[in-house]
């Protein structure tokens, strides 16, 4: 798939207008439809004189649905304020890139959809009423339908209500963000190791291919990219990963041996934008998560127990990786290599999650011990010789950092146990 129609999809799933704006139009569909029953007068008459159906004239109609439809529209009004409103305080205490999780939220948006819906269906049946004066006409099954929709509305208020309540707390954000990465790490990696990349030597005489677009790369296509290179007999390797930000004018990527049509393949198989997201970066859910743990250390929030969740779930994606493998970002065809992607490792991955927490959490003595904790916890499920290195390295690093800040004696011998702790556990896993 192109990656250019590849972002579409993404921007069209992403966005916050779409399922509002499907809603009204199937308010407005529903009640040309319903309109039309009513017109060609098939509705069953037993059920025309249901004490449940709507039984009055043209008058009342028409101020029955004035009332829906005034009362929907500024319903909708205070949803979008509240909303706009949750977006400010999420954006001040968690960091604006989480808005995006409020924007997608499907909850939002089938609230706004289904108040802006009802509105436009009450203003389809109202031009519709007539009164004994213009020739009467009172659609009585779409006066029900248009009661049964205030009641609807009535109903997702109370929903929305608390849905928004539970959405601003901070524990639930940070639920949603690990879920994130919890899906990014199933989609990413793979049950078997893939293939070593080749060495430099072998792009020692490969050509630069520059770009002089410039943006986030958000989407590659890989396969299609491997399978032009393959078919053409050469081999591309990316400078850039998505997530990464391409400079104008500088390499993109390398071709060996050169060839006239390899800008043209790597531009259709990229797509730029002006953000930093991808569904194949793993690196943005939890720079996603890092941010509210960052924000949460600062002075003007000072709040550890975020900090601690966070570094619990962070943990928690570590343990699941455990017997999983990162991509290595070769795509072979026929035991070949046509096209290497970079790819971030457990050292990178394990870096990305623990240095900015680490770097800002100078003196907070519980959060260095959660940290510590956190890591030994990770040790104890993990086998491999290179990760375990990757996790002694941040141990050694938070234990660093404690005995440069902390001054009070037993804080530091706290935080020393804990470190003897993870030495322990990480040394029953090597026997």
């Amino acid at each position: 798939m192109p990656a250019n129609f590849r972002k579409l999809l993404a921007q069209l799933s992403e966005s916050f207008w779409i399922l509002p704006a499907a809603l009204t139009l199937l308010g407005i569909v529903g009640a040309v439809g319903i309109v039309s029953l009513d017109r060609s007068g098939n509705v069953p008459q037993w059920l025309l004189k249901n004490a449940w159906v709507y039984n009055g004239g043209g008058t009342g109609a028409r101020t029955l649905l004035g009332a829906v439809a005034a009362s929907t529209i500024g319903v909708a009004g205070t949803v979008f304020s509240i909303t706009i409103a949750a977006l400010s305080l999420a954006a001040g205490q968690m960091g604006p890139r989480l808005l995006r999780n409020f924007t997608r939220d499907r909850g939002v948006q089938i609230t706004l959809g289904t108040f802006l819906g009802t509105f436009s269906y009450a203003l389809m049946v109202l031009r519709s009423v007539r009164t004994h004066d213009e020739g009467a006409f009172t659609p009585h099954l779409s006066l029900t339908v248009s009661i049964l929709l205030a009641f609807v509305c009535v109903g997702t208020l109370i929903y929305f209500v608390g849905h928004m309540a539970g959405r601003i707390n901070v524990n639930t954000v940070v639920e949603l963000v690990s879920d994130d990465v919890r899906s990014a790490m199933q989609r990413l990696t793979t049950d078997e190791r893939g293939p070593m990349p080749p060495g430099d030597g072998f792009w020692a005489d490969a050509v630069a291919v520059s770009d002089p677009r410039h943006g986030y790369l958000q989407e590659l296509d890989a396969e299609g990219l491997a399978h032009w290179a393959a078919s053409q007999h050469i081999a591309i390797r990316l400078l850039v990963r998505p997530g990464d930000y391409v400079f104008p004018g500088t390499p993109i990527a390398l071709a060996k041996p050169p060839h006239a049509g390899a800008v043209a393949a790597i531009r259709k198989a990229t797509a730029l934008g002006d953000s930093r997201f991808s569904s194949d970066d793993l690196a943005y859910p939890l720079r996603q998560l890092v941010e509210v743990a960052v924000r949460a250390l600062s002075s003007g929030i000072n709040d550890p127990n975020t900090v601690m969740s966070v570094l619990d779930r962070l943990a928690s994606s570590l343990c699941e990786l455990a017997p999983a493998f990162l991509p290595s970002g070769v795509h072979l065809r026929n035991g070949i290599t046509a096209l290497v992607v970079p790819s971030i490792d457990y050292d990178g991955l394990v870096d990305a999650m623990f240095h900015m927490i680490r770097q800002n959490a100078s003196g907070h003595v519980v959060v260095l011990m959660r940290m510590l904790e956190v890591l030994a916890a990770v040790a104890s499920v993990e086998h491999e010789p290179q990760r375990t290195s990757a996790l002694q390295r941040h141990a050694d690093l938070v234990l660093a950092d404690a005995s440069r800040d902390i001054s009070t004696r037993l804080d530091l011998a706290d935080i020393h146990r804990r470190h003897a702790e993870f030495e322990r556990i990480k040394g029953n896993d090597n026997v």
